[in-house]
């Protein structure tokens, strides 16, 4: 049986990806399972979101032992993480909507200014590479 090309493309993405590529890979695998969620949560799906809800956690989970406490920006890294951990497990156990959408409203600002971050540093290593 051949393998799946699409499974061989992604092992690849992630065997090759530089860490704030994986980093943008977690943001972006939590925001696809918290809307996920968010359609189990609207069919009464229980079992459902709450395995979905659950790997949203896993991500942020490894987003937050990824950081390094001894950078500044990282402890605060650390509290936005834990509120939007917090909001998760709020959602979960309360079939809360509104604390999923919290924790996806937190997680796309992250994502965004993590993907602006990386923008900005390509364009710096671009300028003082000298390349045209």
């Amino acid at each position: 049986m051949a393998a799946n090309p699409y499974a061989k493309y992604q092992s690849n993405s992630v065997t090759t990806a530089t860490p704030a590529e994986l980093t943008m890979m977690l943001y972006n695998g939590s925001l696809k399972f918290m809307k996920q969620a968010k359609v189990a949560m609207g069919e009464k799906n229980i079992e459902e979101r709450n395995r979905l809800i659950g790997r949203a956690q896993a991500i942020v989970h490894e987003l937050m032992v990824k950081l390094d406490m001894n950078v500044e920006v990282s402890k605060n890294l650390m509290q936005l993480y834990d509120y939007t951990n917090r909001k998760l497990i709020d959602a979960n156990i309360k079939n809360d909507h509104s604390a999923l959408e919290e924790a996806e409203t937190m997680m796309t600002e992250l994502r965004d200014t993590w993907k602006e971050a990386m923008q900005l540093n390509r364009q710096k290593q671009f300028a003082q590479g000298g390349q045209a």
